[in-house]
Parts: C-alpha cells; structure tokens; sequence
C-alpha cells in the first residue's frame, strides 16, 4: 500500500489534527498540550506483583487502549520488550480486518501483543506503564479524537494469574483515587485469540514520525514514558520490522 493510500485509509484519524495544525502551524502545537500529554498520570507501583517463576525468559501480555499505533509504540521503547505487534482480538478470525473492525461492530478492539522478559520487567510493571503513560483508563469506548469499542481499554488476559494480577491493580487504583475519582473503566477479557493487524500498521509511530495524528497524540506518549520511567526507558525501538 502506498503512502496516499495509507494516509485516504486513516484520513478520520488525522483529519482533526491536520486542520489544527493548518490553523495555527507549529506555534499552536507547541502552546496546546496534547490530549494525550494531559492524559499521562502517576500511577502507584502494583501492589501485586509477584515473582518471576524459575526459568521464565519470556512471556506474552495483550492489551487495549485506543488507537495501536501510539500504544504499540510505547512498549517498543520499553526496555525487556523484545517485540510489540499491532493487531486485533475480541472477534472472529474473518472480521480481524482494519476495515471490519473500525466499524465498531466486530467485538475486536485494536491491541498490542508485547512479547517481554520477565526478568527485566515484570507483567504487574508492564500494566503501570499502560495505566499511566500508553493511554486514559477512564475513557469508555474511546481514546481521545477516536470513539467506538474497537478503542476500548481492555487487558486481554492470556491466563488466569494475569487476570488476577490486573484485577487487583485496578482496584487498587480505584482504591486510591489515582484518577482523581474518575471510574478505571478498563475491561478484562479472558484468552481472546490475537490477529496480526496488516503489515502498514506496524511500527508506524516511527515510519511516520511526522503524521498529525502521531505528533499530537502519541509522540508525547513516549516522551511521558522517557520522563516519567527512565530506568525502563530505551532509545532504541524493537520494531516489528527489524525481526521480519
């Protein structure tokens, strides 16, 4: 697929950002935070978090929140993610296509499938990184200019421990008032399989740095990231592309 393609296909994604930045230029980017930098909240550590089982060297996490591209390209700047792929999960396997899910009515969300080390980074750490920085567990059904299920926040437990550890971080965060009071309205849905989204989704944060929607809503994701977890911080991308 070509670029003006890619960019007809996404033209609901980056029409809002296009028109603002042709309405103020740079100069209204920089003055007006994004929604996803006034999204970026610090949240507790996990109170659960327990430890890696002997002889664990790799484990798979699946979760949802808004648009791929941004949350893909978090976790591939997380250091102990070997990969982060884009794709779908909720659905059939007939529906698990771009143009059948942005209908809203597959049942699929858009996820990332993070395949990490759990001895570098646990999967409890992971769900604070999502929590606070990848997106706005507050949100119903949405994520800032995208609206619909298929943008629902929803970790996609692959067993029963994961559900269980995410389970209890979110009432610990409701516990504590993270979000100011605002609900953790963040689902978990039990073995949902995963589907690969097409080839042109993948890392497309870092091939299309320069894209309205990625400048306005996810870049100041991974900068949060960056700020707010250097220790976990990488500069350097696991991309999806660089393993293909």
């Amino acid at each position: 697929m070509n670029t003006s393609s890619i960019l007809a296909l996404h033209r609901r994604r980056s029409l809002i950002a296009a028109l603002a930045l042709a309405a103020g230029g740079a100069g209204w980017l920089a003055a007006r935070p994004s929604r996803a930098a006034e999204a970026v909240v610090a949240v507790p550590a996990p109170a659960t978090d327990p430890a890696v089982p002997p002889g664990s060297t790799s484990d798979v996490a699946v979760i949802a929140g808004g648009c791929f591209w941004g949350v893909q390209g978090v976790f591939q700047h997380v250091r102990g993610v070997s990969g982060a792929v884009s794709g779908y999960a909720g659905g059939a396997e007939s529906t698990a296509r771009y143009d059948e899910v942005g209908l809203g009515t597959t049942g699929h969300a858009e996820v990332v499938r993070i395949t990490y080390d759990p001895r570098q980074i646990s999967y409890a750490r992971l769900l604070q990184i999502f929590f606070s920085v990848a997106h706005d567990p507050t949100q119903l059904n949405r994520q800032g200019p995208d609206t619909g299920t298929q943008y629902r926040s929803t970790i996609f437990a692959q067993n029963l421990e994961q559900a269980r550890i995410a389970q209890a971080y979110i009432a610990q965060l409701t516990q504590a008032r993270t979000f100011g009071g605002a609900p953790v309205v963040t689902t978990i849905e039990l073995q949902k399989r995963f589907f690969p989204a097409e080839a042109y989704h993948q890392d497309f944060l870092t091939r299309h740095p320069d894209h309205p929607y990625i400048v306005i809503n996810d870049l100041p994701k991974v900068a949060a990231l960056k700020r707010m977890y250097p220790q976990v911080y990488r500069a350097q991308p696991a991309l999806v592309g660089a393993g293909a």
